[in-house]
């Protein structure tokens, strides 16, 4: 064994591939703890990834293994597919070729992280950013320590029993700013062997990634993000940032998006980061920033013109807005602060769209259809106010992936109270009344978490939730029905010369279209041809791009 090498695992099978950040992450502060440090990426050789893993390991017998779980599923409500099984898969042929304990992260791993240790049988988990824990992790198993002293950490203590170190404060366990790397950029890398291959990602994909924060202060209600990450914004320096926009630019990686949960919230930050990339650029006419497209997710609010004219000198390309809704009886109590109080107006859209057209910015503007208080009534209201915009592309998604640790996971848990089936839950899978257990009422936290993915017998069950006040929402649905009448109402709501601009949710033999990124058959077209930026921003061109020659050249 090599008491100093730490082998970090990617097993997203997905394509488009997403470049893994976080393992740059961890890669950045492992080194610089003075660990060796080797990605083990799975994702382009998903078709051999077996053997791929058994050669690895068996030149290779490393002190820790980290696997990184980005998405648990696709939480898409009209395909509802599962990821866990294909990384299940994974994890047991490492098991099978090395001894090292295994320790997993990620923002889907932390969205059910102990019913997850318990799942996979590894021996840890981090929930929320890793920069810390896996380098005093790493240090104990190096020394003989007890991983029982590594604050934070989560333990598999087997027979189904998880517990987690508390860590030194409620604060650092809530927000979790602390446990970000704030200070140095992460340091990124194309080309290097064992490690992220950034370009080659962004070759296969299309797009890099740049985080300039993390968590988020907000309480959304369908959100896992505060939690997840943290309900604190950890603001790393804006000179860090664009270093590592800098380093990504220099090695061919133009397009970035933010992985921000939403990158004007604590606009004072964003726009200090925007100011040093425009500051940059006019002090260097060779930087390879001017080569940067920045692509963005917001709020609708804030956004100024100063913001929009930052955002257009940085070199922004596009801004991905998600007010979610116009409504205000369906936005009440839904899209509010951590004070609970609502932080934009329907007026706050379309200054963003005006705005960035102004500007040269595209915009893709996404709706999130069938929270509680959706009605037939308001969301034909939401569909008509959204088509009226200026906006590049629209977008709607009809229904809700429900967490454990959502504030809807948490309420349908309460309503529910383990013995009465609440309106509007489903899951395609679902071959009995969905019953869930608020945490208070639960063994253990395995057991909370396990019934928002997994039925009574084991099967992956995913609950979603779709307003019941919709046509189809009367109390003698099975929870295993599929939404359809309100489907079909969306597409007849749009009509047929706008649906050129607008992505709408679809199930199979219902359209040809196929919406979700998961091994979407147009971004896949997209990527082989070479397309660049955010995909939303050529779906105005899907027909005639489905119809090019893959032999055909498309300049980047």
């Amino acid at each position: 064994m090599n008491d100093r090498l730490i082998t970090l695992v990617n097993p997203n099978l997905v394509h488009p591939p997403i470049t893994p950040y976080s393992l740059d992450i961890l890669t950045t502060s492992l080194e610089a703890a003075g660990f060796e440090v080797e990605v083990l990426d799975l994702t382009l050789v998903r078709d051999h990834w077996q053997t791929t893993v058994a050669a690895y390991f068996a030149r290779r017998q490393p002190l820790l293994v980290g696997v990184t779980v980005r998405n648990t599923d696709t939480i898409y409500p009209q395909e509802q597919r599962v990821f866990l099984d294909s990384h299940r898969d994974i994890i047991r042929e490492i098991q099978h070729c090395c001894a090292a304990p295994i320790v997993a992260g990620g923002v889907g791993f932390s969205s059910m992280p102990f019913a997850l240790v318990d799942y996979f049988d590894i021996d840890f988990g981090v929930k929320g950013p890793g920069d810390v824990t896996i380098v005093e992790l790493a240090k104990a198993l190096a020394t003989g320590t007890p991983a029982t002293r590594v604050p934070g950490l989560i333990i598999n203590d087997g027979d189904g029993e998880v517990h987690q170190v508390p860590h030194a404060d409620r604060l650092i366990s809530i927000g979790r700013a602390a446990l970000v790397n704030r200070t140095t950029p992460y340091t990124r890398r194309s080309s290097t062997p064992y490690k992220v291959d950034n370009l080659a990602y962004y070759r296969h994909g299309g797009l890099g990634n740049i985080l300039t924060k993390n968590g988020c202060t907000y309480a959304c209600t369908h959100c896992v993000e505060p939690d997840a990450k943290g309900a604190q914004f950890a603001r790393r320096a804006a000179t860090v940032v664009v270093d590592e926009m800098e380093m990504l630019t220099a090695q061919g990686v133009h397009d970035l998006h933010t992985t921000d949960s939403e990158f004007n919230l604590s606009i004072s930050h964003s726009k200090d980061v925007l100011r040093e990339i425009v500051r940059r650029k006019n002090a260097d006419a060779s930087s390879p920033l001017h080569r940067l497209r920045l692509w963005i997710y917001i709020q609708p609010a804030p956004f100024d013109e100063e913001y929009a004219q930052l955002l257009a000198a940085a070199g922004c390309a596009g801004v991905n807005v998600a007010p979610d809704h116009v409504r205000d009886e369906v936005l009440d109590g839904w899209k509010i602060s951590a004070k609970g109080t609502r932080f934009y107006a329907s007026d706050d859209i379309r200054t963003v769209c005006g705005l960035a057209k102004k500007y040269g910015m595209l915009t893709m503007v996404e709706a999130l259809l069938a929270m509680p208080g959706e009605t037939e009534a308001t969301m034909h209201d939401c569909v008509d106010e959204l088509m009226a915009l200026d906006a590049t592309v629209v977008g709607f998604t009809l229904g809700i992936r429900a967490f454990p640790y959502s504030p809807l996971g948490i309420r349908l848990a309460a309503r529910s109270a383990g013995i009465r089936p609440v309106p509007g839950v489903q899951s395609n899978t679902a071959t009995e009344p969905i019953l869930l257990k608020p945490a208070d009422q639960c063994g253990s936290t395995v057991e909370y978490e396990r019934q928002f993915m997994f039925d009574p017998q084991g099967n992956f069950r995913p609950i979603y939730f779709f307003s019941p006040e919709l046509p189809e929402g009367d109390h003698s649905n099975h929870p295993g029905d599929r939404w359809l009448t309100s489907l079909k109402l969306l597409w007849k709501w749009v009509p047929e010369q706008d649906r050129h601009r607008v992505m709408l949710p679809t199930v199979a033999g219902l359209t040809p279209e196929d919406n979700n990124y998961a091994d979407n058959p147009f971004l896949l077209r997209l990527t082989q041809l070479g397309y660049k930026g955010a995909f939303w921003s050529h779906w105005r061109e899907r027909d005639e791009i489905m119809r090019t020659e893959l032999a055909a050249a498309v300049p980047s």
